[in-house]
């Protein structure tokens, strides 16, 4: 869809109005006012709701309406108990309805995935073993009674983040090496999306290096590694996470570089999927703090954090996902450092670092910066 902005008038600039009132970032309409669905406009006032929605959401605060924020707006409106909720593989059921019920059995103990507020086939199995633990039909249904039960128990799991530990476990469980390890590489933008310039500088060249260089250094720790794009290609969001999901990858890390009108907008962050509530992906937390940390100690590039974001390219990925942008194009350090072969290279062993390091038991997990592929003969 074309993103609405200010000035836009007309029934979708209608709905997302009708939409930021039911959640109580926008005044009621006065009783009897009906404007009309052509004459509702895009105003200061919606620009700054879709900010704040944006902001609380976890997604790109632009104060415009895209296909994102729309979809997150759509199911903001849905609460647990509105509608019955089950399983389907063609069209899976989507809202906060299902976060709360993700979260709800989480809570419980029951292993249902994470909660990113997409029915699959993990919340299924979860809802399932809770029906059948307490003698309620295993439908895998979401309805009167099972909401009941569900209301009328208490947690049952203290102490920490059950799904946490469960994930982190069963990838060292899986052992320290990574052959046969699938690792999918998304370097962002391509084909006729340049992403940031400056000069002829370009963020899908820089990045289609990084990745190469990434994919040659894992390649040569044992992994399988896969890259969404070549030179020419822009796949769209939804083709990359499919791509990754279809290759059952183990990782998925996407390379971005960023930039700002600020002369002070400099440094490597982070992404992982989450709502900054506590519903997250736990791996992809403990990835993105792992990589960022290596990056930035390798190169000396400033240390932004890392952030959870509902970014459709870190939710819809079924594996651990994790955006990286390395560095600001804009600022003029950053800049010299990119455009830098060995600073590039430097980049890529680092995230061979952290990616060997998230498989790697805690006793034998070696400092920030220090680690270094053996080398063979």
């Amino acid at each position: 869809m074309q993103p609405l902005r200010l000035g836009d008038r007309g029934p979708a600039v209608a709905d997302v109005h009708a939409a930021l009132r039911s959640l109580g970032l926008l005044p009621a309409t006065a009783d009897g006012a009906d404007p009309g669905l052509d004459s509702v406009e895009y105003d200061a006032g919606t620009e700054l709701a879709v900010r704040h929605f944006q902001q609380v959401r976890g997604l790109s605060v632009d104060g415009r309406v895209g296909e994102e924020t729309y979809r997150a707006l759509s199911e903001a409106r849905w609460s647990l108990g509105d509608r019955l909720l089950r399983y389907d593989p063609e069209r899976p059921m989507r809202g906060d309805d299902v976060t709360n019920l993700q979260e709800r059995l989480l809570e419980l103990g029951y292993d249902a995935g994470r909660a990113d507020g997409i029915l699959g086939p993990e919340t299924e199995v979860g809802l399932r073993a809770f029906q059948r633990d307490y003698g309620l039909t295993s439908d895998g249904t979401c309805g009167p009674a099972t909401l009941r039960a569900l209301r009328q128990l208490g947690r049952k799991v203290t102490g920490g983040r059950p799904q946490l530990l469960r994930q982190s476990a069963s990838f060292v469980d899986s052992g320290p090496h990574l052959i046969g390890r699938r690792i999918v590489v998304d370097a962002g933008h391509g084909g006729a999306d340049a992403g940031t310039t400056f000069g002829e500088t370009t963020e899908a060249d820089l990045v289609l290096d990084l990745a190469s260089r990434i994919e040659g250094r894992l390649a040569a720790a044992g992994a399988t590694v896969y890259l969404t794009r070549g030179r020419g290609q822009a796949p769209a969001h939804a083709e990359r996470t499919a791509f990754a999901n279809d290759a059952r990858a183990d990782l998925f890390i996407s390379l971005h570089l960023d930039a700002h009108s600020s002369e002070h907008a400099r440094g490597v962050a982070s992404y992982y999927y989450g709502t900054g509530s506590g519903a997250s992906s736990t791996v992809g937390e403990q990835f993105a703090n792992l990589v960022r940390r290596e990056i930035v100690a390798r190169t000396g590039m400033l240390d932004l954090g890392s952030h959870p974001k509902t970014w459709d390219l870190l939710r819809m990925t079924r594996m651990p996902a994790v955006r990286l942008d390395c560095g600001y194009l804009s600022h003029p350090v950053d800049r010299l450092l990119l455009l830098d072969a060995r600073v590039r290279s430097a980049i890529a062993h680092g995230v061979l670092a952290a990616v060997q390091r998230l498989y790697l038991p805690a006793d034998a997990d070696p400092p920030t910066g220090t680690f270094v592929l053996p080398s063979k003969g």
